[in-house]
């Protein structure tokens, strides 16, 4: 199993980022997946996810600005990000669950891309 997050890098204040990750080994449409961050010094957040049947949840400090979404048949989840602000900036990683009856089943990670909002 591997996920392979790209699209991370530097971008202003008030720019936009489009991050993706690639899933292989899974069966990527039974699969919640979601969106992570991590700053310097602090705990790994989510910050949205998306259910197999497409339900979207979004942490309160990236509602209305970031958007995620999944393609099945590539087997890729993105995270649009738009009006990036300096507290955006920390390591991104995706993440994949298989839930069955609220239990999580398998969980695996990405290796984590970078995104710094700095002017």
């Amino acid at each position: 199993v591997q996920l392979q997050a790209s699209g991370g890098g530097l971008v202003q204040p008030g720019g936009s980022l489009r991050l993706a990750c690639t899933a292989s080994g899974i069966t990527f449409s039974r699969y919640v997946l979601g969106w992570y961050r991590q700053a310097p010094g602090k705990q790994r957040e989510l910050v949205a996810s998306i259910t197999p049947g497409g339900t979207t949840d979004y942490a309160d400090s990236v509602k209305g600005r970031f958007t995620i979404s999944r393609d099945n048949a590539e087997n890729t989840v993105y995270l649009q990000m738009s009006s990036l602000k300096p507290e955006d900036t920390a390591v991104y990683y995706c993440n994949g669950k298989f839930v069955v009856a609220s239990y999580t089943a398998a969980d695996y990670w990405g290796q984590g891309t970078l995104v710094t909002v700095s002017s």
